[in-house]
């Protein structure tokens, strides 16, 4: 990670930027954070791709497969450019930790447990990218990043825009060689099949600290490592024997002989331990994520800079490298473990616009066509980016007005641990203005937001409630609303957080995707009153506070 450089922009879609994380054929990738504090990775386009004529159409394609795969071992895509932007940008969440390949450079290989460990994970990874329809095609140890309670693998679907060869330097191959597929490697159809074989390739790195087609120190140019892919058998010398059989069968040339995804992990997890990720990795893995956590945080909470002048470096002149997936800002706790690192929950992915800030980490797409930008905007007030708790709002209640004093002084709504509440029992609505003058492209047209939520009594894990949105599109007239039941995730203090365990469109004709697993947080600010707070400019048009029906 590096300071911004003189010229660099210090705000990109709404967006502050605070460093630079890196730069590639595709373009440059920053440090960026959200009016409230969220840490973002905003990666930008160079504008001569961004002005081919099918590049549009492609990287709206996958940005919304990337959002298809919904795990804890996955971040999210945030927000994204408008088409005709300058440049086209990307937001996804972010996380302080090494990717393996930093980590082997500078620390040499993992121990044959974390090397056990990292396949258990990446392989429960891959079940949910197959299971998700989806194909990553680059799976290498740069897109491995070593989180401190999991790894994670990064670059889903965008992949498949990003090393297009249409879109790369070389115009060679798709993917990073070293850890191609042999079907990768000639140019062929790369399936399912193709990841296995990568993730073992990214394993055998792991361990020994180079491709399982080169011996160590050894460097080959583009045509011969290819050579070798294709027609060589690989190197398996430093391989933890426990999982050298398995690694040369996901190395099979031919890929309908590679095992399934399933089947690896199932393996992987049969002859490992329990001791879980943490317990496996080098203690100094964990020092390394500390360190980087701490200077994340003194970055967010840095004042913007009054004039065009970047933030200053460090004493070293740099800032401390970092690479993507989500943090929540300084003051706000953390997530207990029934929400797995804020991270993606649970459900179907969404194509909507970035509304509320009321969910567990999986961003809602805006659309590109008017009618998938309405169908977008269906959910608004449903789905979000972060869980935030009471006590930890950034001033604002979604409007852009500052809180009252109503709000600042919530009403007493105490009830059992765990239970909610029984002053939360009844029907809540509440309205907002829709956006009546969006451009029907890149946001919907609608009229009047309206939520209902209707709450019951119960403990946590229990159906509570109900959540129906009402929302019209100007042109069509269609409702693009969303019908959800509410599971009970936490109640703390004046807050609650409810989660979709099931979402369907409020008019079942209607031609959308309403996904599950969205997460809410209601704050009670008195007896009839619950705010519905916001984050990001996808939010526009969503009711901020719902009222109590008599």
């Amino acid at each position: 990670m590096e300071s911004l450089r003189p010229g660099d922009p210090l705000e990109i879609g709404g967006y502050r930027l605070l460093a630079r994380l890196g730069s590639g054929g595709m373009g440059e990738v920053f440090l960026a954070r959200t009016l409230s504090g969220r840490a973002l990775a905003l990666k930008t386009v160079h504008r001569e791709l961004s002005l081919e004529a099918d590049f549009a159409h492609r990287f709206d394609r996958e940005i919304r497969t990337s959002d298809r795969v919904r795990s804890p071992w996955t971040v999210s895509v945030v927000d994204f450019s408008a088409p005709g932007a300058s440049p086209q940008w990307l937001a996804t969440e972010y996380v302080p930790a090494p990717s393996l390949g930093d980590w082997v450079r500078g620390w040499g290989p993992l121990p044959a447990s974390a090397v056990q460990q990292l396949g258990q994970e990446l392989s429960a990874a891959l079940v949910s990218v197959r299971t998700a329809g989806v194909v990553h095609r680059d799976i290498k140890p740069a897109n491995v990043l070593l989180g401190t309670e999991r790894p994670f693998l990064i670059d889903f679907g965008i992949a498949r825009t990003v090393r297009d060869p249409r879109h790369t330097r070389t115009g060679t191959v798709i993917g990073t060689p070293g850890f191609l597929a042999p079907e990768q490697a000639t140019g062929a159809v790369a399936g399912a099949a193709a990841d296995v074989f990568s993730l073992a390739a990214v394993l055998v790195y792991a361990a020994t600290g180079r491709s399982p087609f080169l011996a160590d120190g050894e460097e080959l140019d583009l045509p011969a490592l290819l050579y070798r892919i294709v027609h060589d058998e690989p190197h398996l010398d430093g391989v933890p024997q426990p999982l050298r059989a398995l690694v040369r069968e996901c190395l099979a040339k031919d890929p309908h002989q590679r095992p399934l995804a399933e089947d690896v992990a199932a393996r992987l997890a049969a002859g490992g331990t329990t001791q879980g990720w943490g317990p496996a990795t080098p203690r100094a893995l964990a020092a390394e994520t500390g360190r980087r956590e701490t200077e994340l945080r003194r970055l967010l909470t840095l004042p913007p800079s009054p004039t065009n002048t970047p933030h200053a470096p460090g004493a070293d002149g740099h800032l401390p490298a970092s690479v993507p997936a989500p943090l929540s800002p300084p003051p706000t706790p953390p997530l207990p473990s029934a929400l797995p690192g804020a991270l993606a929950g649970a459900g179907t992915p969404p194509h909507s616009p970035v509304p509320p800030r009321l969910g567990p980490g999986r961003a809602v797409l805006r659309s590109r066509g008017a009618g998938a930008a309405a169908g977008a905007t269906a959910v608004a007030a449903a789905v979000a980016l972060a869980v935030w708790l009471p006590g930890h709002r950034d001033g604002s209640d979604g409007s852009g007005r500052a809180p009252t004093p109503e709000a600042s002084s919530p009403a007493p709504a105490t009830g059992p641990a765990g239970a909610l509440p029984a002053a939360w029992a009844g029907t809540w609505s509440g309205a907002g203005p829709g956006t009546p003058d969006a451009d029907g492209v890149s946001r919907a047209r609608t009229g009047e937001f309206s939520v209902t939520v209707t709450l019951n009594g119960g403990a946590v894990g229990e159906l509570v409630g109900r959540q129906v949105s009402d929302l019209k599109e100007v042109t069509t007239g269609q409702n693009l609303g969303c019908t959800e039941a509410l599971r009970l995730k936490q109640v703390r203090g004046n807050s609650a957080v409810f989660e979709a365990a099931t979402s369907h469109p409020t008019d079942r004709a209607a031609l959308l995707e309403c996904p599950r697993g969205n997460l809410y947080v209601l704050t009670m600010t008195n007896p009839d009153r619950l705010t519905l707070e916001s984050e990001g400019a996808q939010s526009a048009g969503a009711p901020a506070a719902l009222a109590r029906r008599p």
